[in-house]
This record gives structure tokens, C-alpha cells and sequence, in this order.
């Protein structure tokens, strides 16, 4: 008998979708006996899309608007605001949610999404009691309160660290309850073996393979500070991912730097630009450093003002862990970029210490949990 799993993710940043279809990907190989549906939220909560006739964008669309503009200073407060919006509309969304769950009756839910985890908990459990929820953080570590991790709910949450462990267990969860796995998940294809000739690949593209190669990407809109950051590291080998954003892609293509510099748009097998590179410059998202770190790659990234608050811990996990160097401010790139190459074998070796199987083992925990679930 099929087993009907939900894995909730919405479109905000781009993560926690990545996330789903990774884990679907895994799924697919390995339990044919799951039928698993992908399910945005946005589209259960507002059907109505009031949000989108209101504003003129849909939720996600202004967040990663906003992304791209980089107007992220204030954030921390605006999501205090949503947060305080969410637990306002609690009972409507609860409505909302308990219908779509009365009409689809799952076998287990999985969110990948922050900030509504208290509300669809509550809506299943009252809908559908036996049914188990699992919260399966993208975050490498929470920002509480009411972010990730909610008090007082008999829920399975899936931490990617010793950080979210810890603040898991401050907030009353129990052994039973919590995994652990070796980090963020990750798109199968970072497992896959290479089909690549570094150096000739590298030829085709105009840069040296025996001299070092930097990565910048800021996300799948790029960002204008890789302006700065492109002039500033002129003499530096650069591939510079500009995402959708061909504006910003004309802009670094015009600059004469003195030596090779290759401007990419949208790409989606990220996993093979990782293999041409030697280093990666770019914010503290936990999905880019994670895939960077995995792939070998030492990272030098930002922690500042405009920082995402959810975000900020990330670039202590770098420094902490040895895998790179944090600045405040694209001035400091340049200097930056000498003293991580001056490091860089330690730099290598530290993030060569990571083992990341967190996409297999959020798969085993959730075999686990089904199985569990089955016998009591």
C-alpha cells in the first residue's frame, strides 16, 4: 500500500523548494511505495490570493524582489511583524490548512518551511491526529523565537547541527523527537561522479587550471555588489554566476579585468561550476556555503547589517568551523581574497573534513519515523 507523503515548501529564496525536490529525487529511488506530493504552501493559505491583489506580487515574488535589490536592512523587525500576523491569522489558516488535509489525508507531512510550522502542527493534529509531522530545518541554525522551532508540540524535527540540536533541546524536545544529520540537504547531483576534464574544461573556458579559480554568486538573481567585486579582483581568475539577472550580467561583461573572467547566467548543475573552481565568494546563504563546503571549496563570505537575520549564525559556522573568512563589507574583498589564498591549504583541508550526507539520511530519519508510526 502507497504511503502519501507531503513535502510543504514555498517559493521565498528558492531553498526550501530545492530542498523538496532533492528529497523527492531520493524518494523516487528508493521507495517506490511513496507517493510524494510537493505542496506550496501559499497556494493552501490564500487561495483567494488576496495577498497578490492587495500588493500586485505574489508573497514570495516581493521577498525575492527584495533579494535581488538587496533591500534586506529592516528585516529582522518585518519578521517580527509577520510572525505576529501569522499568530493573528491562526485560526483561519488553521481552517485553511485542516480542509486541505481532509481532502488529500496524508501519511506524513514534511515542512521545509519556516515561521508557519505551529499552525500547520496544529491543523494536522487536529484533522488528522496519527498522521506524524516532521519539520526539516534548511537553516543551519534557528532564529527563535517562533522561527523554526516550536515549543510544546509533539512533532520529529531534523537539525542539520549541533547548533540546532542544542537550541531544539533548550526548547523542550526529547531524544525521540530530534535527528541529527551531517548538514543541509543537498541536490543529489553534488553526489554524483564527474564526467570532467578540469584542465580541459577550464581551456575551453579561457582560465588556467594551474592557477586559482574564484566563484561568485550571490543567489539566482546575482547581485550588484559582484560589480565591485569583479573590479576590485581584476587580477584574480573569477566565474561569476549572475542568475536571471542579465542586466547585472552585461555590467560585468563590460569591465576589462586583466585576467579571465567568465560571466554565466542561470545555470543548474551548479555542482559542475563547483568542480572548476577553487574557492567561492558570495553571502551566507546555507545552501550555497553548504554546497561549497561539500564540494571542497574554502568560502569568504559577509556578515553585516543587511544580513539576513536568519542567516547571520551561518557566518560563524565558517569561521568557527575554519572553512573560509568573514568580512562586514566588499571593500574588504580584495584584501580577503590574498589572505584566504595565503591559507588556503588549511583552509581545504578543513572543509575536506566534511562528510555531508544530510539528503540519504533525512530519507532514512523519515523511514524511521513512517515505520514507527506503523507499530505503535
Amino acid at each position: 500500500m502507497q504511503k502519501k507523503i507531503q513535502l510543504i515548501y514555498f517559493n521565498a529564496g528558492g531553498g526550501h523548494r530545492a530542498a523538496a525536490l532533492a528529497l523527492k529525487e531520493v524518494i523516487a529511488t528508493e521507495h517506490s511505495d511513496w507517493e510524494v506530493s510537493l505542496v506550496n504552501l501559499f497556494e493552501v493559505i490564500d487561495t483567494e490570493r488576496y495577498f497578490q491583489k492587495l500588493t500586485g506580487f505574489a508573497p514570495e515574488d516581493l521577498y525575492n524582489l527584495r533579494l535581488k535589490k538587496g533591500w534586506t536592512l529592516g528585516l529582522a523587525t518585518e519578521l517580527k511583524v509577520l510572525q505576529a500576523l501569522i499568530r493573528l491569522s491562526h485560526a483561519k489558516l488553521k481552517r485553511k490548512l485542516q480542509q486541505h488535509w481532509r481532502a488529500t489525508r496524508p501519511d506524513m507531512v514534511v515542512s521545509l518551511v519556516p515561521n508557519f510550522n505551529k499552525v500547520m502542527w496544529d491543523a494536522l493534529y487536529q484533522e488528522c491526529p496519527t498522521v506524524p509531522y516532521v519539520t526539516v530545518m534548511t537553516d543551519i541554525a534557528d532564529h527563535p523565537p517562533h522561527f523554526w522551532i516550536e515549543a510544546g508540540q509533539e512533532q520529529h524535527l531534523v537539525c542539520g547541527s549541533a547548533r540546532a540540536m542544542t537550541q531544539a533541546r533548550a526548547a523542550g524536545y526529547q531524544s525521540h523527537q530530534l535527528t541529527q544529520t551531517s548538514g543541509m540537504i543537498l541536490r543529489p547531483g553534488f553526489y554524483q561522479t564527474a564526467k570532467l576534464d578540469r584542465a580541459q574544461e577550464c581551456a575551453r573556458l579561457g582560465l588556467d587550471s594551474t592557477k586559482p579559480i574564484g566563484l561568485v554568486m550571490f543567489g539566482g538573481n546575482g547581485s550588484n555588489q559582484m560589480v565591485r567585486i569583479a573590479k576590485d579582483l581584476s587580477e584574480t581568475q573569477l566565474i561569476l554566476v549572475c542568475g536571471h539577472n542579465d542586466l547585472l550580467a552585461k555590467k560585468i561583461e563590460a569591465l576589462t579585468p586583466s585576467v579571465k573572467h567568465v560571466v554565466l547566467g542561470f545555470t543548474s548543475d551548479m555542482a559542475q561550476v563547483m568542480r572548476l573552481s577553487d574557492f567561492l565568494i558570495g553571502k551566507p546563504g546555507p545552501g550555497s556555503l553548504s554546497e561549497a563546503v561539500h564540494m571542497g571549496l574554502p568560502v569568504l563570505t559577509f556578515r553585516n547589517s543587511l544580513t539576513m537575520p536568519q542567516e547571520r549564525y551561518n557566518a560563524t559556522w565558517i569561521r568557527e568551523n575554519q572553512f573560509g573568512i568573514v568580512v562586514s563589507q566588499v571593500r574588504e574583498i580584495k584584501g580577503a581574497t590574498q589572505e584566504l589564498l595565503a591559507k588556503l591549504p588549511v583552509f581545504q583541508e578543513a572543509v575536506g573534513r566534511v562528510q555531508n550526507r544530510a539528503v540519504f539520511e533525512v530519507v532514512t530519519a523519515l523511514e524511521k519515523i513512517i515505520d514507527s508510526n506503523q507499530n505503535a
